[in-house]
């Protein structure tokens, strides 16, 4: 694999991660939906463990209102047909009417299926609220 091309599938994954940021500030489930694979599974700082429905639903439901999401220090990992994406991330909103501001880390593992990527596991960390 030539580094041309290692470096544009990077940045291809790191708009992904993005994407998927804005995909939860505006609760957009069709946007998640295409971005993570049938099987997903996430686990959250709190040791909540999601599959792919559950996310998608807690992601557009009411109760959680996130007005910032953003990743920094994002590094991507290849290995055949895989990445791992890690990162810091900071979110900001509401949930249940109470504010947060939660600073932490994520792991993202995302796979090639016909040729697109897309996210079989999310792992996050809270370092600081």
């Amino acid at each position: 694999v030539h580094s041309k091309d290692i470096e544009a599938e990077k940045t291809k994954l790191i708009a992904l991660e993005n994407a998927w940021n804005q995909a939860q500030i505006h609760r957009d489930g069709q946007a998640l939906d295409s971005l993570l694979a049938d099987t997903f599974v996430y686990t959250d700082w709190d040791g909540t463990v999601l599959n792919k429905p559950r996310f998608i639903a807690d992601i557009k439901g009411p109760s959680v209102e996130t007005t910032l999401v953003t990743n920094e220090g994002v590094e991507v990992y290849f290995y055949p047909g895989t990445a791992v994406v890690t990162g810091a991330y900071h979110a900001k909103g509401k949930s249940k009417g109470r504010p947060f501001d939660h600073h932490g880390r994520f792991t993202d593992t995302w796979i090639q299926m016909s040729g697109q990527w897309i996210c079989a596991a999310s792992h996050t960390n809270l370092v600081g609220k």
